[in-house]
């Protein structure tokens, strides 16, 4: 499996950025597709996922109504639009994947086995 992410750059506080992750090497029909991110001196953190075969979408609390994340079967991506960002937005955003995760587990880093490299996210005041 690879995942590349891409998207990143700055933004000023309030505006908008849509970050993709192209999925390859597997079908990813009964995946589980995650974004999580990392500020400096922070553990990384859960964002959103989105399981692949139904569409259901989960989000962290401190993201929910500002982002979206939706996926496209023709083009194996996923997406994550962010609006209204916040200088706490700021990190690293890694997108994940894996198979048969569970709901209670989805927001664990350690559930994901495939990363993509990161893409940096830069809100500024």
């Amino acid at each position: 499996v690879q995942l590349q992410a891409s998207g990143g750059g700055l933004v000023q506080a309030g505006g908008s950025l849509r970050l993709s992750c192209v999925a390859s090497g597997r079908t990813f029909s009964s995946y589980v597709m995650g974004w999580f991110r990392q500020a400096p001196g922070k553990e990384r953190e859960f964002v959103a996922a989105v399981r692949w075969s139904s569409g259901s979408t989960y989000y962290a609390d401190s993201v929910k109504a500002r982002f979206t994340i939706s996926r496209d079967n023709a083009k194996n991506t996923v997406y994550l639009q962010m609006n209204s960002l916040k200088p706490e937005d700021t990190a690293v955003y890694y997108c994940a994947a894996d198979r048969a995760i569970s709901s209670a587990t989805m927001g664990l880093a350690r559930s994901y086995d495939y990363w993509g490299q990161g893409t940096q996210v830069t809100v500024s005041s």
